[in-house]
């Protein structure tokens, strides 16, 4: 009994003695929390809390002036770029091509190598030639020594004669001799001319089997490969290739079109005309009618019409489409009005607003709007001229929308052509 209230006592509480000292360390555990709160707090208000750039539209401000700027379109018609100067080169002889120089779209100059042909017939013919002269020239020298002979003799017999030692048939055959001998020695000296001749035909033939360039140019086709057999004629086989390659003179590049014939009394040489690629859409270039051919086409009613491009540019290639303008030429007076009054800039009128009570425009700089006062000139169609705030080349904000503000972040697209 004893036993158990001594258990009893030990297990009770004693509340009289203090409490052992507690550590720091939940404290700083609890601060180390806080931080790492505060920390992404902090990271999501920068992330999500930013202003994000407004997606916008924008066009590229195009410059006014000049006459033709501005000149109206008096007839619209389509072609061809074409090339007044291509050929097809081949070999001026039937060979088996040897080695073929050129690739598509490489520039060669005028009298550059293309291609070389297989040489061995024209070396025979040659070796040939020049045989046939060595032997010509020995054939003279033969003659030449005879002849020598035979004057000698004739001058002897002369001698002989004066004194009638000998008789006079015997010197009249032997002058007979000498001129027979003269007679071969001029045969035999035109048989050399011609051997001579006979030689630079053949290094013409030799010449022959290499391929030149007739002017400079750059290939558009290469049509022979090492080992084909080409010839100047088609021999009706499918093996024979009549050509080595195509040269285009890209300085020579114009354009044709079809005008119909009810259109044609609009159309006047030198007419000043606006030249639209379909591959290039927003590049308008300048162009001039060089001629108006004097023919028409009875199946489709239509009569030729050349015109210049002004603009040399490696983008434009034959047989591109074309979308051509007939602009008609304005008089010397519309001419020094234009000249006179102010041009500034062309810009879709969707990038005119108003702030402040003042025409207003949105120029994109460096990812960010600038806010421009307009001063604004003459509506265009869907255009407006505008005379100042805005200059050729910037870019401008189509439809701003009415919380935009000076200096915002914006997101472009591809820039329209105004």
């Amino acid at each position: 009994m004893n036993a158990s209230a001594e258990l009893l006592k030990e297990l009770r509480i004693d509340r009289s003695k203090a409490p052992p000292p507690s550590s720091g360390k939940g404290v700083w555990i609890a601060l180390i929390v806080v931080l790492v709160l505060l920390a992404v707090g902090a990271g999501a208000w920068f992330v999500l809390g930013r202003a994000k750039p407004v997606q916008v539209r924008t066009a590229t401000a195009m410059a006014m002036g000049g006459a033709d700027s501005s000149a109206a379109s008096v007839l619209d018609a389509t072609g061809y770029v074409v090339a007044r100067r291509t050929a097809t080169v081949s070999a001026q002889i039937t060979g088996r091509v040897e080695e073929v120089m050129i690739e598509e779209g490489q520039r060669v100059e005028e009298g550059q190598i293309l291609a070389r042909l297989d040489p061995i017939n024209a070396d025979a013919e040659r070796s040939l030639a020049q045989s046939q002269l060595s032997s010509s020239q020995s054939q003279v020298q033969n003659v030449q020594a005879q002849l020598t002979r035979a004057e000698a003799e004739a001058k002897r017999l002369d001698s002989l004669v004066q004194q009638q030692l000998v008789s006079r048939s015997q010197y009249d055959q032997q002058v007979a001799d000498r001129d027979a001998l003269r007679a071969q020695l001029e045969t035999a000296r035109r048989n050399v001319q011609v051997s001579r001749d006979q030689l630079k035909i053949s290094n013409i033939g030799k010449d022959y089997t290499v391929v030149r360039a007739p002017f400079a140019g750059v290939i558009t086709a290469k049509a022979a490969q090492p080992g084909e057999i080409v010839s100047p004629l088609s021999a009706g086989g499918g093996f024979t290739r009549t050509g080595i390659g195509t040269i285009v003179d890209m300085d020579s590049l114009e354009v044709e079109v079809d005008v119909g014939e009810a259109y044609i009394g609009r159309v006047q040489p030198k007419m000043p005309v606006e030249a639209t690629l379909n591959a290039y859409p927003d590049w308008k270039i300048p162009a001039e009618v060089i001629a108006v051919i004097p023919t028409a086409d009875r199946g489709k009613a239509t009569v030729k019409v050349r015109i210049a491009l002004k603009s040399k540019d490696p983008r434009i290639v034959p047989e591109m489409g074309v979308n051509v303008s007939f602009l008609e030429r304005a008089d010397d007076e519309t001419a020094k009005a234009q000249d006179a009054a102010p041009k500034g800039v062309r810009v879709p009128a969707a990038a005119v607003t108003e702030r402040d009570g003042a025409p207003a425009a949105f120029v994109v700089v460096d990812d960010k709007v600038q806010q421009r006062t307009l001063k604004a000139g003459a509506t265009l169609a869907n255009d407006r001229q505008i005379l100042g705030g805005v200059q050729a080349g910037e870019s401008v904000v189509l439809d701003p929308p009415p919380t935009l503000k000076d200096g915002d972040a914006v997101s472009t697209g591809a820039a329209d052509k105004s």
